[in-house]
């Protein structure tokens, strides 16, 4: 019997290329204000080629997109002469936008009839704050990649939040949006999986099939409320 649910976050709850525009647009304009010469040298894309730069030459902090980017702001800042002291303000302009996000329209009620019913555990890759977001409420706890040390699809991180949660990999469904860092990294941990297909997108075939298909949290929680141990496909 599902137990227990983790969830992923990012283009799970929300979509989340619209919320990094943003966050990225106000991180600029920080920079124009304070920091002009970092602004003129280094454009909004230009800034994220360096960010993805930081990201190829530290493969050990590939599970930590904070300080990703505080190294990229330390390097633009140090290379443009601004005041590298100017890059924990730069983040922090970035965090407060990269946590105002649009829920998807089913996810509010979805959420909290899932919460009503199971414990629920955020399990992310990102950096989202749920206090910030204004979910912390649905859920026990929510474990980073930076926080435990290692991204999914990395067996530990999934391990770590079952163990959280009291309960074996096998009483604990995972959600989430990524066929290969969320469905099948979750079922190799041996947890069981709900793949949230919104785009209504082909399954990759080299990939053994979730348990669960659904197009919506929505869905999901109808489903869990008629089959409270079923592992049949929604799609």
């Amino acid at each position: 019997m599902i137990r227990a649910l983790t969830l992923d976050l990012d283009d799970t709850l929300w979509a989340i290329a619209p919320v990094i525009t943003r966050a990225e647009a106000a991180q600029h304009a920080y920079l124009r204000e304070h920091c002009p010469r970092t602004a003129e040298r280094y454009s909004i894309e230009g800034f994220r080629v360096l960010r993805e730069t930081v990201a190829r030459e530290r493969h050990d902090l590939s599970h930590d997109f904070t300080e990703q980017r505080l190294i990229a702001l330390r390097r633009a800042l140090e290379d443009s002469g601004d005041d590298v002291a100017h890059a924990p303000h730069a983040f922090d302009t970035f965090f407060v936008q990269r946590n105002r996000v649009d829920l998807y329209d089913d996810v509010p009620d979805a959420l909290a009839r899932l919460a009503a019913r199971r414990p629920l555990a955020a399990l992310t890759n990102g950096n989202a704050d749920l206090g910030r977001v204004g979910l912390g409420t649905h859920f026990r706890f929510s474990l980073g990649a930076r926080e435990h040390g290692a991204a999914k699809p990395e067996p530990s991180i999934f391990h770590a939040a079952c163990q959280r949660l009291g309960l074996p990999p096998r009483a604990v469904m995972h959600v989430g949006d990524d066929p290969w860092t969320d469905i099948d990294g979750a079922a190799r941990a041996g947890l069981a999986t709900c793949w949230i297909n919104r785009e209504r997108l082909p399954w990759p075939e080299a990939l053994p099939r979730p348990d669960v298909e659904a197009h919506t949290l929505a869905e999901l929680a109808d489903h869990l409320d008629g089959h409270l141990d079923s592992r049949a496909c929604l799609a």
